[in-house]
């Protein structure tokens, strides 16, 4: 789902990956280049040629030279491509509590020219309720990837609320799932760089060298926190989406965090 921290653990997987190996992708090249979406698509203009083409994610995805290729997608678990399950690919998926997301959701529509205007807050939340949204229902999603868990091992959960509490911890826990052991040293270095105030800084991963982006309005790393949903919901807002929340998940055994 957007707005989750798929761009923060994006970050973490490829330092993981490649930050020893090859430094020098982090200050040359934009993570939304190291690490594709799937689901991307827009106009290019090919070195020589006077008419764009669409360029969509599968098309720079095989362009990517590295291994392993670190794929982002926030595709509902349905519709992910079934070569993903057939190659047993390692899948993390990252999850955060439906009040800060439904709050950051509305914040990254507004500086992204080429999604819907996403109108008055009033009206937003209720669309996110309603599970209008442009990825769908935000319960739809965090219910099916997490049944989908259950049954497959080469799926791990990050929870948002977690990353904030306590980033190390986090980072250990998807070494163990991806079978990686940097050393201490490496670890704390790759922790320090994904610190919310270093992320905010690094024009490689705040989308700032993207023109799609209207940073303007608000940026694209915004708080870092948990809990901002306070700032943006009415007591009788509240309410009414927590009851809501409740029946929508009632049959889930997942639990969110709605507060660090």
């Amino acid at each position: 789902m957007t707005t989750t921290g798929n761009t923060w653990v994006s970050y973490i997987l490829d330092l993981l990956h490649f930050g020893q190996t090859n430094p020098e992708r982090d200050t040359s090249i934009p993570l939304s280049m190291r690490v594709v979406s799937l689901e991307i698509a827009f106009p290019w203009l090919d070195p020589g040629k006077s008419t764009p083409r669409i360029l969509n994610g599968t098309d720079l995805i095989n362009r990517l030279t590295v291994s392993p290729r670190i794929i982002k997608t926030h595709l509902p678990v349905q519709f992910l491509p079934k070569s993903f399950w057939e190659q047993k690919c390692k899948i993390v998926y990252v999850a955060r509590n439906a009040k800060d997301s439904v709050v950051s959701y509305f914040h990254f529509e507004h500086m992204m020219p080429l999604f819907p205007v996403p109108g008055e807050w009033v009206s937003y939340l209720q669309a996110f309720m309603e599970e209008k949204m442009t990825f769908g229902s935000w319960y739809d999603h965090v219910k099916g990837w997490w049944e989908k868990k259950q049954t497959h091992p080469n799926i791990h959960c990050v929870f948002y609320e977690d990353l904030v509490e306590d980033c190390g911890r986090e980072i250990e826990k998807l070494c163990c799932f991806l079978g990686l052991s940097p050393s201490p040293e490496e670890t704390e270095r790759i922790t320090q760089k994904v610190h919310f105030d270093d992320m905010k800084k690094n024009n490689m991963v705040n989308l700032s060298t993207m023109f799609e982006t209207d940073t303007k309005k608000t940026s694209f790393i915004r708080k870092g926190k948990v809990g901002d949903w306070k700032n943006h919901f009415t007591v009788a807002q509240s309410e009414t989406f927590d009851e809501h929340y409740k029946q929508k998940m009632k049959n889930c055994p997942l639990e969110f965090r709605s507060e660090v």
